[in-house]
Formats: C-alpha cells, structure tokens, sequence
C-alpha cells in the first residue's frame, strides 16, 4: 500500500486554546488569558466549523460564535446563571415542565460544538449525560402526566448520542399513548454533519409518534454542502424540520444576512421557526441588540422574504415566565402598516 492508499487520520475536534493557536484561530499570545475562559466555559470546535473560519478577518461571524473571548468574564448586572428560569420547572433530574402540554429532556449535557452566547454556558460541557436511573424517572413522569403530548429532547445537543440510545429513547416515547410528538433540538447537521447517518436518522423515528428536528444555525455560510447533505438525509427520511436562530450582533444582525439565511433554510427543506432574541446569559452582552433592533429586522424581513422564510421574533421571558413574540406591530388605531413602510385606513375595532 502507498503513502496515497492509506487513509488519513479523522481531524480533532478543537477543545483547548493551545489547539485553537495551533491551527491559527487565535494568536498564541492569548492562549493564557482564553485559558481562563476555556477554565469556566466548554469549548469544543469540529474541524467542518474550523474550516469555515476566517482567522484573517477579526469580525468573522462564525468565529464570534465559537471561538472564546476574554469579554466572556465580564458580567453585567442582569445576565444571570439560568437566565431563561430552567431550575424553576425542574420536576425531575433532566426534565423542565415549563408549558402544560410539553416537557424539555435534557438528555446530555454536551454538544459538538459550544455556542459562547450558549444560555445553558453554566451547565453544559461537563461531559456527563443524564444516568439511566434519572431517565427512568423522567419516563415515568411523562407516562404519568396525560397532559403530555410533546416531549422535547434537548441538553446539550442530543444528536451525540448513540443511535442505540436515541432509538431507546423514542421507542420508550412512542409506547406512551398520549405522547404524540418527539421534537429533537440540535446543531449537529450544522456543526458535524458526518454523524447524520442512515442508523442515526433511522433511530429518530418509530412508530405511533412524529419526529421533528429542529435546527440551530445562525448564518449562512454554516449551511455548507455537506450540512445540506446532512439535513437532505434527515427530510428524505420523512422528518420535518424547523429552524432555531439567536439574533446575535455581530453575526447576523443586517437585514440581508438574516435574508439569506431564511432562504437558505427554506431551500434545505427547513421552516425557518423561531429567531431568538440573545438570553441575559452571563459574559454574551457583546452579543446582544435591543428588541427595537431586532424588531426593525422582522419589518425588513417582511418585505424582503416569502411567507414561508419569516421566523417569529421571540423572548423567552427571564425567570422562567416562557416564550413570547415580540415581532414589531403594523396596527394602529384605523390604520395598518403596508410592508414598505405606508400607512392605511382600515377599521381595527
């Protein structure tokens, strides 16, 4: 066999900043300083992220999302450890009851990748996962509680896991008779596309419940052709899929990025769902606009993208008070707002 047959070797995910100067994403003069970061917040980059990385340019937007930054010991006074309320509707190790109709399983802890707006920074990237004794608990709430229709499985990303587990676990879901939807919430296609295989896709689904993905991506040069791929696989296969997107500055705060972003969800076969305003999560002030900011990209939007690209602006309200929309209002007394900005009479008695 020559040097040209064999295989090369599977490239490292990312994890210390000694790793991240030495494939040039950071100059090794701030590898002491991130050390510090990396001490309090995971980071993880796959080597499909690093390649999109543009380290000759400072304001490159996937940088910014996962390449630490010293900014991130800074806390201002209202970003805060939960920042969304998860601890207030913990039922059980692992399961969040926020809305009557459906639970969150944080199945793991770790992800592919670590977002640094990530509002779970304080919590995940220990490596550990929920313990089978802990699941079985969680199954037992959701078996027990006939209000349940949905279970969403986050942590986290579950799509790390195994598609023995998965398939374990949505076969326990399906054989619940009022659990009607598993929804998974990941970065995966995105950030590590060669781990959507058929086994994986396969163990999504069972019979008696729907399957839905949700995807996280923030900017459209993450949509590559392999993540394209990968998301293709999974909407062959009959999964619907939904999109997640944090409104971050910096990243995708024009109208044209979120534009294109939008579009290219929609051509992977993707329903742009929600656009997030940034959690008060702590160190990721540098990220965040003001709701008039984002509010004045929604009525952008809607001139620009069809119906079918338009994700709902919303909040999730601090102290675990839930998700509100908080896209702009084109009504007025007698009057509506056209997309392009003109007035109308119209009666809204």
């Amino acid at each position: 066999m020559n040097d040209m047959s064999r295989s090369k070797p599977a490239a490292a995910t990312l994890r210390r900043p000694r790793e991240l100067a030495d494939a040039g994403l950071i100059p090794a003069a701030d590898i002491a300083a991130l050390n510090e970061v990396a001490a309090r917040y995971a980071v993880a980059i796959t080597p499909p992220v690093a390649a999109l990385i543009d380290s000759a340019d400072p304001r490159d937007p996937i940088a910014a999302q996962f390449v630490p930054d010293v900014a991130e010991l800074s806390t201002t006074p209202d970003e805060r450890a939960d920042p969304i309320g998860d601890a207030v509707h913990v039922v059980t190790p692992g399961l969040i009851h926020r809305y009557p109709d459906r639970v969150l399983l944080k199945l793991v802890s770790s992800c592919a990748v670590y977002c640094r707006f990530c509002f779970r920074r304080e919590t995940v990237g220990q490596g550990d996962s929920l313990s089978p004794s802990d699941l079985a608990a969680a199954l037992a709430y959701v078996r027990d509680h006939g209000e349940v229709s949905e279970v969403i499985v986050s942590g986290g990303d579950p799509l790390i896991a195994s598609p023995r587990r998965l398939r374990d676990l949505v076969v326990s879901l399906a054989d619940v008779p009022h659990v009607e939807v598993v929804r998974f919430h990941t970065r995966v296609p995105v950030v590590a596309p060669e781990r959507i295989t058929t086994d994986l896709v396969a163990a999504l689904k069972a019979d008696g419940v729907a399957t839905w993905v949700a995807i996280h991506a923030n900017h459209p040069r993450e949509l590559t052709d392999d993540a394209r791929a990968a998301l293709a696989r999974l909407a062959d296969a009959g999964v619907p899929l939904v999109s997640q997107t944090v409104l971050l500055r910096g990243v995708n705060d024009d109208a044209k990025t979120l534009a294109d972003l939008m579009r290219a969800f929609v051509r992977a076969r993707v329903k742009p769902y929600y656009l997030h305003h940034a959690d008060l999560a702590p160190g990721t002030a540098r990220f965040r606009t003001t709701i008039a900011e984002g509010q004045a990209l929604m009525k952008a939007l809607r001139g620009r993208v069809s119906g079918l690209a338009q994700p709902t602006y919303v909040l999730d309200i601090p102290g675990g008070h839930g998700k509100v929309p908080i896209g702009p209002d084109y009504l007025g007394d007698d009057v509506v707002e056209d997309p392009n900005g003109g007035s109308h009479p119209y009666p809204t008695a």
